[in-house]
């Protein structure tokens, strides 16, 4: 399972956070223990990046009563997460609210999406993904632009990955099709991937919500991913399911069950209204060639 450093992270900090919840141990308490601040405490069971050490992790198990059989699963968690992952590389291309997005997708074993404005980034060719970023972006050094296209492509070759590919469902309103971005020529070549892309790797599904629908529950969720990652050899450290939602100027990520299977259930409710792959690459492909002429 390629996890990167994000996931085992997360793992850790569940395992942290129930561990110390059952003990009936405060944060105090903890942050005591190991000499840290409280923010520290937090950050290690929320999953976010922060210093991991085995002999804190081992001390904290001391703490909580962890049976040795438990602390040996931690300390393995904390090994994985000092890896570091590919995207690494790239932190001065990331915003810092999708570093930990990034990390997740690389996790994660199925990719669900509904799209009403723009195109995933997972499927944009990089004629397409450079407009946008310069729409966001408009003073933005050509060098960093083309890291983030670098960036995309890394993240895009899971698609065609032999050994780890991504299984990935992409739901898309007919909307986005229309508008050129990049001109007519960039938006066709787009449309033409879009196209070709289902029909070349099996694990890639596309469909269109065409427009003719009208009002479906879609355009009262808006824009989301749905992220499931695999099992985990420990079955109850298997990562729950992620729902993302990007903002402009930041991220939300959704894990209460609750939550994640309203959105699930609205991206059933999305698909009944989508269009079958076949006829979807059908639209996709006359809505390219009207825009060429």
């Amino acid at each position: 399972m390629a996890t990167g450093s994000t996931l085992p992270r997360r793992l850790l900090g569940r395992e942290l956070h129930g561990l110390r919840e059952n003990a009936g141990i405060t944060m105090d308490v903890a942050k005591a223990a190991i000499s840290v601040g409280k923010q520290t405490i937090w950050r290690m069971e929320t999953g976010q990046p922060v210093r991991l050490r085995f002999i804190d992790i081992e001390r904290l198990c001391q703490v909580y009563g962890a049976t040795p059989e438990k602390t040996q699963v931690l300390l393995g968690l904390t090994e994985e997460a000092q890896g570091k992952g590919w995207w690494h590389a790239y932190g001065d291309a990331i915003p810092k609210h999708f570093d930990l997005y990034v990390g997740l997708e690389d996790a994660a074993e199925r990719f669900s999406s509904y799209h009403t404005n723009l195109l995933p980034g997972l499927l944009q060719i990089p004629e397409y993904r450079r407009e946008v970023i310069r729409a966001e972006f408009p003073n933005m050094e050509t060098g960093e632009v083309e890291r983030r296209i670098e960036l995309a492509s890394r993240r895009q070759a899971r698609l065609s990955n032999d050994t780890n590919p991504i299984a990935v469902q992409v739901v898309l309103d007919e909307l986005p099709l229309h508008r050129p971005i990049g001109g007519p020529s960039v938006m066709a070549a787009q449309l033409h991937h879009l196209a070709e892309i289902g029909q070349q790797l099996a694990n890639v599904s596309v469909r269109i919500v065409p427009a003719g629908v009208g009002t479906h529950r879609g355009l009262l969720v808006g824009p989301f991913v749905l992220l499931d990652f695999p099992r985990h050899p420990t079955a109850k450290l298997t990562e729950p399911p992620v729902v993302y939602i990007q903002g402009f100027t930041g991220a939300l990520y959704l894990e209460k069950a609750d939550e994640v299977q309203q959105y699930r259930n609205a991206y059933a409710d999305v698909q009944r209204v989508a269009m079958d792959e076949d006829d979807s690459r059908r639209l996709i492909l006359e809505i390219a060639k009207e825009l060429t002429g």
